[in-house]
């Protein structure tokens, strides 16, 4: 069991999986407002430009809200396990997507051709409810352990609080780093 929790936290704490994993939400809800906008706006919006294109809408609405995944993961969720090469991530966070998408559309595919539920409800909740919640976990696991891979700094619970750095020197305001990981006292305890 130990080594389960320590695959999962991969050299974080608790508190800091747990703000990974809020943070992860955050930005998720952010690209599943732009998908589920944008996907109803394409279907049943004015001029209803792909009323009768459903999996179209869904992979236009998809792919801008990867846009909005790409950057707020990578600049805010995973900004401490960010790779060194951004060119070599971004096709990983693409790839990983494209998956995620395949298994949104995957769902609309089934109950709209397949089931037959045609109705702007059904395309809803096939696409925008199911779809999305295992796209979603597909997207995180995929993230944490294949796209976003760099060692984070190793920080122990008292450096959450004081000292703790954002790997690039950059601190809390309590302690610094000299550039090389040696740790400068810049204030009183």
């Amino acid at each position: 069991m130990r080594r389960l929790i320590d695959l999962l936290l991969r050299g974080q704490t608790w508190r800091q999986w747990w703000i990974e994993l809020a943070r992860f939400c955050t930005v998720g809800l952010s690209a599943f407002v732009v998908d589920v906008g944008l996907f109803n706006l394409l279907r049943f919006g004015p001029g209803h430009l792909l009323e009768d294109k459903p999996l179209t809408a869904k992979v236009i609405s998809v792919a801008v809200s990867i846009a909005v995944a790409w950057i707020g993961n990578r600049m805010w969720t995973f900004r401490d396990r960010r790779r060194s090469s951004a060119h070599r991530e971004a096709i990983m966070f693409v790839l990983v997507n494209i998956g995620g998408m395949i298994v949104a559309v995957g769902c609309l595919a089934v109950s709209h051709y397949v089931l037959g539920f045609r109705s702007p409800l059904a395309d809803n909740i096939a696409a925008n409810g199911v779809g999305l919640v295992l796209g979603t976990a597909f997207r995180y696991v995929c993230y944490r352990y294949i796209v976003f891979t760099e060692d984070a700094p190793r920080r122990d619970d008292a450096s959450d609080d004081e000292g703790a750095t954002n790997g690039k020197g950059a601190t809390n305001g309590k302690g610094a780093t000299n550039g090389e990981g040696a740790a400068i006292i810049t204030g009183s305890r």
